[in-house]
């Protein structure tokens, strides 16, 4: 039996040569239990994780992102899904906003996102001027 191509490499329009998929892991910054669970959570990604690019914890609104927030990324499928599968079991009572990247940032944040948890509404007037046109 033949295997997927995707278990390798992202389907189109994923660019790969850049990152495959960013996860914003959301957190409430006026809620102490949602401060220390990201902190202690950004910890363990790096730890558990260390080849993946993770970036600074923001304790306010940034881009379109509503609310406090750090974002991992991941540049293969491999580390896609198992970043993923590990914050199913780890997030704990944090939201995670998950997209791929394209060449339409807009799209990617509208359209292909996926969420663990609850939703939040973004600041999409922000990705208005990355929007790919026809």
């Amino acid at each position: 039996m033949s295997r997927s191509s995707a278990y390798e490499t992202f389907p189109s329009p994923i660019i790969s040569s850049r990152n495959g998929f960013d996860f914003h892991v959301y957190f409430m910054p006026s809620n102490p239990v949602h401060v220390k669970h990201a902190t202690e959570l950004h910890a363990r990604i790096h730890q558990e994780f260390p080849e993946l690019p993770i970036y600074r914890i923001w304790d306010r609104p940034i881009g379109p992102h509503p609310t406090a927030m750090f974002e991992v990324q991941t540049m293969t499928p491999h580390q896609t899904g198992a970043l993923f599968s590990w914050l199913v079991v780890n997030r704990g009572p944090l939201d995670v906003l998950v997209h791929p990247n394209t060449d339409d940032t807009y799209r990617d944040h509208a359209e292909l996102a996926t969420w663990m948890g609850n939703p939040w509404p973004l600041n999409m007037e922000i990705l208005k001027a990355h929007q790919a046109r026809p």
